[in-house]
């Protein structure tokens, strides 16, 4: 179990347990902003039980917004297979609202095609000091970030990695898919706050949630901006590189801890609806 992971030493984990959540908490929430992959997956798949927890939210008038590091160019189809309202792209780039297959630019780029070309020096730099590092399939299709293959970088590397972009004036971060070059005020959070006071301002930071897994995760975890925050049991493989980690952890790992948590939101707004 994921819940059972050694945390090194001197490192302190303040997270509840979602089962301690308080079914009022729960019974306010009226919008989900997850995370993709690792979040909503098993194992790089989507499943059955995903789809069905997503209908539910859909049908109990519970909005799902997906915040993911994934390509413009794999989320413009997203928003318009699932049952979501909308999904913000590339670690808070642009965001598709659903039905509509223009995205909305969330980080200001004057010039595309220079800035494509300095992510690809920036790239270039960093392969001369880790040659292994491959670019990703997926990145011809990006507009705002640049990503390359993570599975071969231990923490010290990307740490290192880190520390390289810091001093090239660009951002960092990194899921357990990818890592990504990007602005250096491009986040998840960043995008999420500018797409909810767009497109969702009547809602208070009480009725949303915000689900993760992964460093590029981080920023939904800051309890300053989403006080109620959810990482999927498999977060814990990371609770040593976090700063700011998620409020409550489920049970379950990927995407059967997601439905943990529909499971829970559902119940208590079905108590709620009744008391």
């Amino acid at each position: 179990m994921y819940r059972h992971l050694n945390v090194p030493a001197g490192r302190s984990l303040n997270l509840g347990q979602l089962s301690e959540v308080s079914s009022t908490c729960l019974s306010n929430i009226r919008l989900v902003a997850t995370d993709m992959d690792g979040t909503l997956t098993r194992q790089g798949k989507f499943t059955t039980p995903l789809l069905q927890a997503l209908e539910d939210l859909a049908a109990a008038n519970i909005k799902v917004l997906i915040v993911t590091g994934r390509s413009a160019g794999w989320v413009s189809g997203l928003s318009s297979l699932m049952p979501v309202v909308g999904a913000i792209a590339e670690n808070g780039g642009l965001f598709y609202l659903s039905g509509s297959d223009k995205p909305a630019t969330l980080t200001p780029i004057p010039d595309l095609t220079s800035h494509r070309q300095q992510l690809a020096a920036a790239f270039l730099q960093l392969q001369t000091q880790f040659p292994q590092i491959q670019e990703s399939a997926d990145n011809r299709f990006r507009i705002t970030d640049w990503t390359f293959d993570v599975a071969s970088l231990s923490p010290s590397e990307l740490q290192t990695l880190g520390h390289f972009c810091q001093e090239m004036s660009w951002g960092f971060t990194y899921s357990n898919v990818q890592c990504h070059i990007k602005p250096q005020r491009q986040d998840k959070a960043v995008g999420l706050l500018r797409v909810l006071q767009e497109h969702f301002q009547p809602y208070s930071p009480e009725q949303i949630v915000t689900v993760g897994d992964s460093p590029n995760d981080e920023s939904l975890f800051d309890r300053r901006y989403f006080p109620i925050s959810v990482g999927v049991a498999n977060v814990l493989e990371y609770a040593n590189q976090l700063q700011h980690q998620p409020a409550y952890i489920t049970n379950a790992a990927e995407v059967e801890g997601f439905c943990e948590l529909t499971r829970m939101i559902l119940q208590s707004t079905t108590v709620n609806l009744v008391d």
